[in-house]
């Protein structure tokens, strides 16, 4: 499969098959292909689109890129919650610990910034002494105990998403709808995804298990 061919059918306005776009970013990950040829092909997305089927390929390829986390012992229904950006923070830093005070647990994964703000992990980092990057195994003794925890997505979760991320933020194309779908639901589905392996109780009413 030469990656030319992938690029110039986006750019026409074609579709992308599963084992297309699944060759894409196995490939990127494994760095086979390089930021240049990735940019263009991101800048075609930008202005083609991509349909659900598309966006649903591209996320799921990107959390089958790392591993996944295991939220099965936090007792009860986790929720989680992500934004597009901002320059405020004004909502992270008080919608989680108001939601974990009425007793459901906030598990947080959060990024840093893209474009001309910083995320709310370069935010809270600036702050001394808060520690964003904490193993799982510590993230979710924390979450048991008072309710919730904020981290940065560790470097085995959804790694292609990460390169990606970075190559958004200096190919202006940050603010692409099926990018920024695929960015978040990668990194919440593969926080997630291990309840719905094992049968999660609250399987049905779960948006990441429906995925």
């Amino acid at each position: 499969m030469r990656f030319c061919e992938l690029i110039i059918k986006k750019r026409n306005g074609l579709k992308l098959s599963e084992k297309e776009i699944n060759y894409t970013i196995k490939a990127f990950n494994d760095g086979e292909i390089p930021d240049y040829q990735m940019s263009a092909m991101l800048m075609a997305i930008y202005f083609q689109g991509m349909d659900i089927n598309e966006i649903k390929y591209l996320t799921m390829a990107m959390v089958n890129s790392g591993k996944t986390i295991d939220l099965s012992s936090i007792p009860g229904i986790k929720v989680d919650k992500h934004s597009t950006g901002g320059v405020g923070d004004t909502t992270t830093l008080a919608l989680a610990p108001m939601v974990a005070a009425a007793g459901v647990p906030v598990a947080k994964m959060s990024g840093r910034g893209l474009g001309h703000t910083g995320g709310t992990i370069d935010k809270l980092e600036s702050i001394e002494g808060f520690k964003t990057e904490i193993s799982i195994n510590k993230f979710i003794k924390i979450v048991k105990k008072i309710g919730v925890s904020i981290i940065s997505p560790t470097s085995d979760l959804a790694p292609a998403d990460k390169k990606l991320y970075s190559l958004r933020d200096v190919t202006g194309t940050v603010d692409s709808i099926p990018l920024i779908v695929s960015s978040i639901m990668s990194k919440k589905i593969g926080c997630w995804h291990q309840c719905n392996r094992i049968g999660c109780y609250y399987r049905k009413r779960c948006l990441y298990a429906r995925i």
